[in-house]
């Protein structure tokens, strides 16, 4: 019998492909006499879920609805209030007993005709002047022209002269020794002599016609790919997996384009949530139509990266609805929401998306009000049983006329994106987000009527040639496609969507 030279250690081949101790070849291994030494090791091809359930998205689908669109922008108008009152009011000559009160806008700026405040109280109205820092101070008026005003409208003036009922002067003190600043002056209604003229009168009277807020948003294009070449796709390799959308089993070198898939479906929703419009000239706070032309070449934008952006949901909220600060997990602190939400729409059911810092203060909080169990407890689902089982949470409460329907946002609380525990990863400031349920009426500008709509929905680029709510396609000449002559396999995703939040003065963000 032949003896094999060279000499490989205990190196013997075998007469059949399978995997045994004698002919494993390592190629990492320093001479060949490590050749024989090597075993297979022992590998698990299942994945070690550590994460769990990684993916963020669903929050838009459980508040909201997505609907298609054509154009580069959406508008839509929403109605503003129907009384008339002003919240920056300053008190001239508080002594008189025909005292001037001048209308200021936000920024300390007389309120003028065509300007963003203008004054719309007419003549012969009865007003209420209030000093939100002196609650004592309610003073009740009658409504007579301005001093150098003519008889008749007073839209074109920011001031008008109050003469008081029931006392002499305003302020209660003597002629021109008061100036107070930062009133509140809203009308209840009107007073006219005998056989006087009516407000329809052209010499003394007008009308007030109603003014709409309009919202303007704009789409963006959110883009991703996976790419892998042919050499690799070649070269199988198989994982046991269990995917955050539902899927089981073994999969080849596309585990890699499923997350992929996976990670830009929460792209689509968190451009939705976090998304800003561009503060470039022309462009920031919503007045970008005269740039749409541009939208390619960026043309005449400050921002170096060259982007219009899109109002997302947190930018909407601070611009024009309400925001919460040092939220204490105290009954007083949310009762003062509950008291800001009455000066809005009075909404009464709403969703509170919390993390979980914010979500066990509203635990806590509401265990304090149950009186019963020892230290206010709440026990469990059977009948209040204490044998039974124990509830430390509530996924739902009422509190005056409200109700509230409470969950844990996980966006808020992965450590990927806004999460993270004081004690370990520092978090944002953004501690959870109020939504009002059902849906409003607005007026569609394109359609021309009112309309119902979620107060929070998705607006998606579609028409009968392209649907781009959410596309994928292969390029290259690997794995079917036979597009180009490159020796390689893309994933294209795209989509082009935007978020319209309605009715934004309902909504309560928490932050730290």
């Amino acid at each position: 019998m032949g003896v094999l030279s060279p000499q490989f250690g205990s190196l013997v081949p075998s007469g059949s492909p399978q995997v045994l101790t004698g002919n494993y070849l390592n190629f990492t291994g320093a001479g060949g006499a490590n050749f024989a030494q090597q075993f297979l090791p022992e590998i698990y091809e299942a994945e070690v879920e550590r994460y769990g359930n990684r993916t963020l998205g669903g929050f838009l689908r459980m508040v909201g609805a997505e609907m298609p669109m054509t154009s580069d922008q959406i508008v839509w108008s929403e109605q503003n209030r129907l009384h008339i009152a002003y919240d920056n009011v300053t008190l001239l000559n508080g002594g008189g007993t025909n005292s001037i009160l001048q209308i200021l806008d936000n920024a300390g700026a007389a309120a003028v005709a065509g300007g963003a405040v203008q004054n719309v109280i007419m003549p012969n109205a009865t007003v209420v002047i209030m000093d939100p820092a002196n609650p004592s101070f309610t003073v009740k008026c009658i409504v007579g022209n301005s001093g150098g005003a003519p008889v008749g409208p007073l839209a074109a003036y920011s001031t008008f002269t109050a003469y008081p009922y029931g006392q002499a002067f305003i302020s209660g003190a003597v002629v021109n020794a008061a100036t107070i600043t930062g009133l509140k002056v809203f009308v209840y209604g009107s007073e006219y002599a005998k056989g006087s003229q009516g407000p329809n009168n052209t010499n003394t009277g007008e009308s007030i016609t109603p003014q709409l807020t309009t919202f303007v948003n704009k789409p963006i294009i959110i883009r991703n790919r996976y790419a892998i070449s042919g050499s690799d796709t070649a070269q199988i390799g198989w994982v046991e997996v269990a995917t955050e959308d539902g899927g089981s089993g073994y999969l080849w070198y596309l585990k890699a384009e499923g997350e992929t898939r996976l990670r830009f479906e929460d792209y689509l929703e968190m451009s939705m949530i976090e998304g800003e419009l561009s503060a470039a000239a022309g462009v920031g706070g919503g007045s970008f139509g005269a740039n749409i032309a541009n939208v390619n070449s960026f043309a005449g934008l400050a921002t170096g990266a060259g982007a219009f952006g899109t109002e997302g949901l947190f930018a909407a909220i601070n611009n024009g609805g309400n925001v919460l600060s040092g939220y204490a997990g105290s009954l007083q602190d949310f009762d003062s929401v509950l008291e800001n939400l009455d000066t809005q729409g009075a909404i009464e059911e709403n969703m509170l998306f919390l993390d979980r810092k914010t979500e066990l203060q509203f635990d806590n909080m509401l265990a304090q009000q149950n009186s019963y169990g020892a230290g206010g407890t709440s026990y469990g689902v059977f009948e209040n049983s204490e044998d039974m089982a124990l509830n430390l949470g509530f996924s739902g409460f009422r509190r005056g006329s409200y109700d509230f329907y409470k969950t844990s946002w996980k966006y808020l609380n992965d450590a990927s994106t806004r999460g993270g525990s004081s004690n370990f990863v520092n978090g944002d400031n953004i501690d959870g987000v109020l939504i009002p349920a059902g849906t409003s009426t607005v007026y569609d500008q394109l359609l021309g009527t009112n309309i119902r709509r979620p107060f929070l929905h998705v607006r998606y680029r579609a028409s009968e040639a392209d649907d781009r709510r959410m596309k994928s396609w292969l390029t290259g000449s690997v794995g079917g496609a036979f597009s180009s002559t490159l020796d390689a396999m893309e994933v294209n995703f795209l989509s082009e969507r935007c978020l319209c939040t309605q009715a934004r003065n309902n909504f309560v963000l928490f932050v730290a």
